[in-house]
């Protein structure tokens, strides 16, 4: 098993990374990652003893790679990275890079709690083959991340990265919005190159747009639910959660919005609301899981404590597909 041989080979070199680094970011400076384009944020499989599937993951993501995505997340909330070791967290990153086409681009989330932790694992999964750090709003004290907060734990991990750094705010599990003033702030740094923002306010998602223009700074829409709308004020792309189902109607939408194909766009998104929401808000993980068992892919269950979805509540699910013609 490469778990404890990957966690032992990170682990060494890091603090002499750090001190090598001190100084200020080590990787490029002056270039920015192009992230156009959609993302799934892609599962982790258990078997029924809750370990890692690490076979399915990669069968998974075979799959997946069929499909015109710009490249794919690796434990972003769907999957289930509180739940997971830090050596599990790693070793799915060095997995999913073993199984990804070189020409997609691999985004893995390294947030923690602290910003020491945060910086640690970011360095670790770039090691391991990241292309790029999505690092997620620390929560447990969520009274004290004030923007100067956020701003100072932000720069040091973008200061110490040895990879780009996409802000990632997602509130409806976090219980706090990355605020605009800091993303604006954040913008300036030579090593953040963007943000997805899971929210679903537009009218934020466009004010963010505007006021980074000039640095270059790209926003990703959180949910299929806002793609089209995200589109239309200046996103670059989404990451999406029912990519990993409707990968190629995904796909299709950031086609139509990118040709100005509106009318058509706009059916296409009306058609994925239900879906996109059952997938997230409404049934979450479990749903999503659900739903990739129907549609061919290994989705498995949930590692405790989320639990499987009831008779009802997949009944229900099986409905916001079928009803919009997807079942």
């Amino acid at each position: 098993m490469l778990v404890p041989r990957v966690w032992s080979s990170v682990r060494p070199g890091l603090s002499k990374f750090l001190s090598r680094t001190l100084g200020g970011w080590p990787s490029g400076e002056g270039r920015r990652m192009d992230l156009s384009g959609i993302y799934p944020p892609v599962t982790t499989p258990f078997t029924a003893t809750a370990e890692v599937d690490y076979g399915k993951l990669q069968e998974n993501l075979h799959k997946l790679g069929t499909f015109p995505f710009r490249g794919f997340v690796i434990q972003g909330s769907n999957g289930e990275f509180p739940f997971l070791t830090s050596s599990e967290r790693l070793e799915v990153v060095s997995r999913a890079r073993q199984a990804l086409p070189k020409d997609k681009l691999l985004l893995a989330g390294s947030g923690c709690e602290s910003t020491q932790a945060t910086v640690e694992m970011t360095v670790s999964m770039a090691q391991v083959g990241a292309d790029a750090a999505m690092v997620v709003t620390p929560c447990y004290y969520r009274g004290r991340m004030s923007s100067a907060a956020l701003i100072h734990h932000y720069t040091k991990v973008a200061d110490l990265s040895p990879i780009p750094v996409v802000l990632y705010s997602v509130p409806a599990n976090t219980g706090l919005d990355l605020p605009v003033d800091a993303v604006v702030t954040l913008s300036h740094h030579p090593n953040i190159v963007g943000i997805k923002d899971s929210g679903g306010d537009v009218t934020r998602i466009g004010l963010i747009v505007h006021k980074t223009r000039s640095q270059d700074f790209q926003v990703l829409a959180g949910s299929a639910g806002f793609l089209l709308a995200s589109y239309a004020i200046g996103a670059v792309g989404g990451v999406c959660a029912l990519a990993n189902v409707l990968g190629a109607q995904v796909c299709q939408l950031e086609r139509l919005c990118l040709t100005g194909q509106w009318e058509d766009a706009q059916k296409l998104q009306h058609r994925l609301i239900e879906p996109n929401t059952a997938v997230t808000r409404r049934f979450g993980i479990p749903g999503l899981k659900k739903t990739m068992d129907w549609f061919g892919y290994y989705g498995g269950p949930c590692r405790s404590p989320l639990q499987e979805l009831s008779p009802a509540q997949e009944e229900a699910l099986r409905l916001d597909f079928a009803s919009n013609g997807w079942l």
